[in-house]
């Protein structure tokens, strides 16, 4: 049976960088050591580091008075480096949800924190609109994506003050406006790699902003300074994370870059959105202006309810993997990240349809 992964993360990865990916654990650059076993100071290594840089700036047009990083951790940590490396006051927060809430808590160790907006009010089915960017605030802080509650911010907004990202699930799935944000960040392990991974990008007048010493690992300087002889390269970064990622790039601009593949993406959720909303046993539960592009929740619709374990086992037969819903929400949930092909969308339209037509 053909399995679809919906997987919110880890999750579906590109197979060209699945299978190249097996073949550098055999022997990485013709060096006859695999990838998992190579130096990260091989030369072959460093170029590896170097042409997966230049993806990410080709792909979303990275000035070069940014830098690119990639760091342990995950977006968790980040969650502390990013106001332990700006914030020297005050920082401004939305709340969107869980990863939001985490990020604030953090933030709250290194000085005020002012949370301008939260849809906590609603479950979070909603991203809020008409809030003030307090103008005093070192920085105003979003989380692009919400995985567990389905809900995005679909454009690159306007900032009186630095713009903070976290863009652990929607980044390469659409065009970014790069220098309308001081520093984004993210995991890999939605769009572009694996666990493992974090990535950085950061414009560099911002580095050592907040004033206060930092420990060396926490600073983000210390990953581009001389020390670090390349970027990233001050210890050893996550060699085969990074290596999957270079693939997963690599695939995304064979498609036609971050532009092709925001055409795929929509036309995935449009598909799947459409059939949540003709099917009169489901429905959405993020506001429709809001609707994540990359994880599409749902449940079954008022008078259906009972039919849910049923419906899940059912979809399960047909090789849907990963569709449960957070336990937060509950229902459904399908993450139709870049690498989940259109044809797995298509499957599970078929295995929504066929479930109705058994309900008759």
């Amino acid at each position: 049976m053909v399995k679809y992964n919906f997987n919110a993360g880890p999750c579906v990865l590109p197979r060209p960088a699945i299978e190249a990916a097996i073949d550098a654990i055999r022997d990485f650059d013709g060096t006859g050591i695999g990838v998992l076993e190579i130096s990260h100071r091989t030369p072959g290594w460093e170029r590896v580091m170097a042409e997966t840089e230049q993806l990410w700036r080709d792909l979303l047009g990275i000035p070069d008075d940014y830098a690119v990083l990639f760091l342990g951790g995950g977006a968790s940590t980040q969650f502390f480096e990013v106001p332990a490396n700006l914030l020297k006051k005050k920082a401004a927060y939305l709340q969107t949800g869980v990863w939001a809430k985490k990020a604030i808590k953090e933030a709250k160790f290194y000085g005020e924190v002012e949370v301008v907006a939260s849809s906590e009010d609603k479950n979070y089915t909603y991203v809020p609109k008409g809030y003030t960017i307090p103008a005093d605030a070192d920085y105003f802080h979003i989380t692009t994506n919400n995985t567990i509650y389905g809900t995005e911010i679909h454009t690159d907004i306007s900032s009186p003050v630095t713009l903070v990202a976290d863009m652990s699930s929607d980044i390469m799935s659409r065009p970014v406006d790069v220098r309308k944000y001081g520093l984004i960040y993210g995991g890999a392990q939605k769009n572009v790699g694996p666990a493992g991974v974090a990535f950085v990008i950061v414009r560099k007048d911002l580095l050592g902003s907040s004033g206060r010493p930092l420990p060396t690992m926490v600073n983000y300087s210390t990953f581009i300074g001389a020390e670090a002889r390349d970027n990233s390269m001050f210890n050893t970064p996550p060699v085969f994370p990074i290596y999957v990622m270079y693939q997963t790039l690599k695939w995304v601009k064979s498609l036609g870059g971050v532009e092709a593949m925001y055409k795929i993406n929509r036309q995935k959720a449009d598909m799947l959105y459409g059939e949540i909303d003709r099917n009169p046993l489901f429905t959405g539960t993020a506001v429709p202006e809001d609707r994540s592009i990359m994880n599409v929740c749902f449940v079954m619709a008022p008078g259906h309810e009972a039919l849910e374990g049923e419906f899940m086992n059912f979809a399960k037969e047909r090789g849907m993997v990963g569709i449960k819903g957070h336990r937060s929400v509950g229902g459904f949930r399908a993450s139709i990240y870049n690498a989940c092909p259109v044809e797995a969308v298509e499957a599970l339209v078929k295995c929504m349809q066929d479930f109705e037509s058994s309900k008759k």
